[in-house]
């Protein structure tokens, strides 16, 4: 009977026959029998070996410390602990101007400057629009920020960022960075508040004689009698 005339089932059949006479010669049976053998889960009872490595045990030894053949004879130094007093050294100032960060000054002495600036203020010229200033902290030290009158600066000052001068009762000028939206003086302000030793409680005219020019009139904490009795006591 030819191979084309067998049913299904029996080709299915010899198939299956032909496989295993093939696995029986390549000892396959065998292979997959030593592989059930050697599985973990016969192999459960058999511990791993890094579970039987045993930790290393560091013992703590006191040793005798090489000391050089020049000084091995010698004895030992001794340290001992002692209190040293610190020398606090006082600040100098080079002048009457030249004060402590932590200088205010009193509210007569703020009032007595900004008065005597306004004695000045009451006779310039009325064509030259001013105003008056009171200085404190932030103006003449750290962010060296000075804000102007809001008013002042909408009426007068330009409109968009840029620069102006400042011209003090010596004649000389410096540039200021002005900010239009914050209505302030920014750069150039810290040069010349440091220039001219501007301190908290001083009194400034600022006198608008150009468009972009100011002149300044200082009106000095300290520089009355009054202003003297008050920083002393």
């Amino acid at each position: 009977m030819g191979v084309a005339n067998l049913s299904y089932e029996e080709c299915r059949r010899k198939r299956v026959e032909e496989n295993k006479k093939r696995m029986d010669a390549l000892n396959l049976p065998l292979l997959s029998q030593a592989l059930l053998d050697s599985s973990p889960s016969k192999s459960k009872s058999k511990s791993s070996p890094s579970k039987q490595t045993k930790h290393r045990e560091m013992k703590k030894q006191l040793v005798v410390v090489r000391r050089s053949s020049r000084v091995a004879k010698q004895p030992g130094p001794v340290y001992a602990e002692v209190l040293v007093n610190r020398v606090a050294i006082p600040k100098r100032f080079s002048s009457a101007r030249d004060y402590p960060d932590h200088f205010f000054a009193s509210d007569e002495a703020r009032k007595n400057a900004f008065e005597r600036a306004e004695q000045l203020q009451s006779v310039l010229e009325p064509n030259y629009p001013n105003f008056i200033k009171s200085m404190v902290r932030s103006h003449v030290s750290g962010c060296f920020w000075l804000g102007l009158p809001s008013h002042f600066c909408k009426e007068h000052l330009p409109t968009n960022d840029g620069v102006m001068t400042l011209i003090d009762e010596g004649g000389d000028e410096y540039p200021i960075i002005y900010l239009a939206r914050k209505t302030g003086f920014s750069g150039g302000w810290k040069g010349f508040s440091v220039a001219h030793k501007l301190a908290d409680g001083d009194a400034v005219i600022f006198q608008l004689i150009k468009p972009t020019t100011c002149k300044v009139y200082i009106f000095r904490v300290g520089d009355s009698k009054e202003d003297s009795d008050s920083n002393s006591s």
